[in-house]
């Protein structure tokens, strides 16, 4: 079945809706305590890293699937074409697009942030199994929820991809818009970055393609993304109470599942500590 243009944009307004402040103060608890969840300082060496990577790549390969869902409802992409009212918003999503699935790596090579993901974790060492496992089975038209029980995969990393499609598949755009908007921003915290830049000391070469990707990721997001996500919830939740309210529900429950995900690491990484002891 062809995917339709099932909405389109109104003019964006000029100033930031009182639902969108409300939003933001009530899911601010839940954001702060992710903003200084302690999974930072438990990436001690390269090896630590490995664990992050090897469950992380799961949210870098599911925030595509989102991403793709935004632009099929606020972009056209059927046939015959025709444009969508706002042109604003057309660019934003196919310029986040762009930059996700066709950037370039440190050789001028042009490839997704996720194939550059994968390179880094291959040139650290990480095992990359579990996630080469799970894409051949969706390239063979497994679901994702067959493909998540047929592969080994943590179950906090399976309760994350879950959910993130969970969303997808019940269609509403502004619950998708919110999920992207608050819960898939991906911030990278200036410490993290800091963290990967000193275990560069320790093991060079191989991280090179880590601290490349991270850097990468930051600069492509630049400065007017977080301000045009904000205005895109303005406009898909119009001032339907419903509507913000299920995108204030999405909001909090996206940033419970990166909490889930992040203590299911930490977990990970103090197990194999422990068995090196």
């Amino acid at each position: 079945m062809g995917i339709v243009c099932v909405y389109e944009m109104a003019p964006f307004k000029n100033n930031m809706s009182n639902q969108i402040n409300r939003l933001k103060e009530q899911i601010a608890p839940l954001r702060d305590a992710l903003v200084h969840h302690p999974i930072n300082s438990y990436i001690q060496s390269p090896t630590d890293l490995e664990v992050f990577m090897k469950h992380h790549v799961f949210a870098v390969w599911d925030f595509m699937s989102l991403l793709k869902t935004l632009q099929q409802h606020l972009t056209c992409v059927q046939v015959p074409w025709y444009p969508t009212k706002n042109a604003e918003t057309r660019r934003f999503i196919n310029e986040i697009v762009v930059g996700e699935e066709s950037d370039v790596d440190a050789a001028g090579d042009t490839m997704s942030h996720f194939e550059m993901y994968i390179n880094a974790m291959a040139s650290l060492g990480a095992n990359g199994t579990e996630m080469q496992e799970f894409t051949q089975r969706i390239r063979a038209d497994v679901s994702v929820k067959e493909a998540l029980n047929q592969c080994q995969i943590a179950e906090e990393t399976k309760d994350f991809v879950r959910y993130t499609f969970e969303v997808i598949h019940r269609g509403k755009i502004h619950e998708i818009a919110s999920l992207f908007t608050f819960g898939r921003e991906d911030l990278i915290p200036d410490m993290f970055l800091e963290i990967v830049k000193e275990l560069k000391a320790e093991a060079p070469e191989r991280m090179n393609g880590f601290l490349y990707y991270l850097e990468r990721h930051i600069e492509i997001d630049g400065d007017d993304h977080g301000p045009l996500s904000l205005k895109l919830m303005d406009e898909v939740c119009e001032n339907d109470p419903i509507k913000w309210e299920e995108a204030t529900l999405v909001a909090e429950q996206a940033l419970k599942m990166r909490m889930h995900l992040w203590n299911g690491v930490r977990n990970k990484i103090l197990l194999r500590s422990e068995v090196r002891v």
